[in-house]
């Protein structure tokens, strides 16, 4: 059964270092309730509320579909969080642990973890499988950005 609470994470802003809660579901970009700069939105989904947090984001979805036990899974990690931090306001991490959410690995046919998705309105924009160093995450997921601006501008 679905929890009714709306689950946060509690981030740091950037810009001026308040702690703000950023529930997992919401509309539009999170803010920092003192300054007012987009603050970093990472959040967990699985299969009970990934149409929630996911398909319905109104921004681009970064989802790192990965599993505990996977050793290069946890390097990935750090270094799309850090992804998250620079484009905050721009992207949303998700993390699905594909041990937890077996539709969502069946979804996405994952065969491999990590696998990572960038999605906008609930369809995937681009799609990279296994670790990769840091500027490549971050080239990746730029390259989606602009195609997803590309793709929404109709050039």
């Amino acid at each position: 059964m679905a929890s009714t609470d709306v689950e946060t994470n509690v981030v740091e802003c950037p810009n001026c270092g308040r702690r703000n809660r950023v529930p997992t579901i919401a509309d539009g970009v999170p803010q920092c309730g003192d300054c007012g700069a987009a603050l970093p939105w990472i959040g967990v989904a699985g299969d009970d509320n990934f149409a929630e947090v996911v398909d319905r984001s109104s921004i681009p979805v970064v989802v790192d579909l990965w599993a505990t036990w996977c050793g290069p899974c946890r390097m990935v990690s750090p270094a799309l969080e850090q992804v998250a931090r620079d484009l905050a306001g721009r992207i949303k991490l998700v993390k699905v642990d594909v041990d937890k959410a077996p539709a969502i690995a069946e979804r996405f046919d994952v065969q491999a973890v990590p696998t990572l998705l960038v999605m906008k309105n609930g369809q995937v924009v681009a799609t990279q499988l296994g670790a990769v160093p840091a500027h490549m995450l971050r080239a990746w997921v730029e390259g989606a950005l602009a195609e997803v601006a590309r793709s929404s501008s109709g050039t």
